[in-house]
């Protein structure tokens, strides 16, 4: 069931369905909640509490986004993975939920690294898929600046309508090839949110640093046709105080719990049980 709330300035979106252990999914970019729908219907019985980040699906970018924190693009607003973390403990807060586990892919993941640094004590445990501590390497940030500028020259078809064949695994696409077209159609960011969101990204902080005090328990799913997240990177977070259990899955991409959500479900289903409710 679809309901809103408030979190500075913006009215954001969120999804909820199941009963039991709070475990908040926080989606890729550019796509929204509906990115974990099909992982949660094969998980099991969860209380599952899905945002949609702002600026995405049905949530508000909101007004007044800083601008300047990218020194490479200015004049770009930027909405920080800080920004992120306060409306995921915003909505925390309207469900009276003290705790959680959490589940992040790609810039979800990123949020959960930060939401560690703030509050690590409404951390259960945190499961990484398709993401990483690491902050973006000189070619990603070259990448945003130039996606930035196609954004402001054509809009956000020329870099939406792209995106589907390079971030989905080319396993994925042969065995079901309508996965594009449904993906695609969850790309819905306006021009401002799509620059707001590449800025922040870019200026997201090395986390490296802080995985090893992470004291919680880790999941890492990597995918093998990920084509900007390898294995050596996610790897990193077996050094977690917490300990980590890591898993490749060889034939998926970037939006790996879409592609395969059974496997993914598999792989989370066990590990949730560690946690009491």
């Amino acid at each position: 069931m679809s309901k809103t709330y408030d979190s500075h300035g913006a009215r954001l979106n969120y999804w909820e369905t199941g009963a039991g252990l709070p475990v908040i999914f926080l989606h890729p970019t550019p796509l929204d909640h509906v990115y974990w729908r099909p992982m949660i219907a094969e998980l099991g019985e969860v209380r599952a509490i899905v945002p949609d980040f702002r600026g995405h699906g049905a949530s508000e970018l909101g007004a007044d986004l800083p601008v300047g924190g990218f020194a490479r693009v200015p004049d770009a607003p930027v909405l920080s993975m800080g920004q992120l973390a306060t409306d995921v403990l915003a909505l925390m807060d309207h469900l009276a939920l003290s705790e959680a586990v959490f589940v992040g892919c790609s810039i979800g993941g990123y949020v959960m690294l930060e939401l560690w640094r703030r509050a690590p004590l409404r951390m259960r445990g945190l499961a990484m898929v398709c993401s990483k501590p690491q902050a973006d390497a000189e070619a990603n940030l070259a990448k945003r600046v130039e996606t930035i500028a196609k954004v402001r020259r054509e809009g956000t078809a020329g870099v939406f309508d792209g995106n589907p064949q390079t971030l989905i695994g080319a396993s994925a696409r042969k065995r079901r090839p309508e996965i594009v077209p449904e993906l695609r159609a969850r790309m819905t960011l306006t021009p401002e949110a799509l620059i707001a969101t590449q800025a922040g990204l870019a200026t997201r902080p090395d986390s490296v640093p802080d995985v090893r005090e992470i004291d919680a328990p880790i999941l890492a799913i990597c995918g093998g046709e990920d084509p900007g997240i390898t294995d050596a990177e996610m790897r990193v977070f077996e050094v977690a105080e917490g300990g980590c259990e890591f898993h490749l899955l060889a034939d998926a991409g970037h939006f790996a719990a879409y592609e395969q959500p059974d496997k993914v479900a598999a792989l989370l289903a066990p590990w949730l049980q560690q946690f009491e409710f």
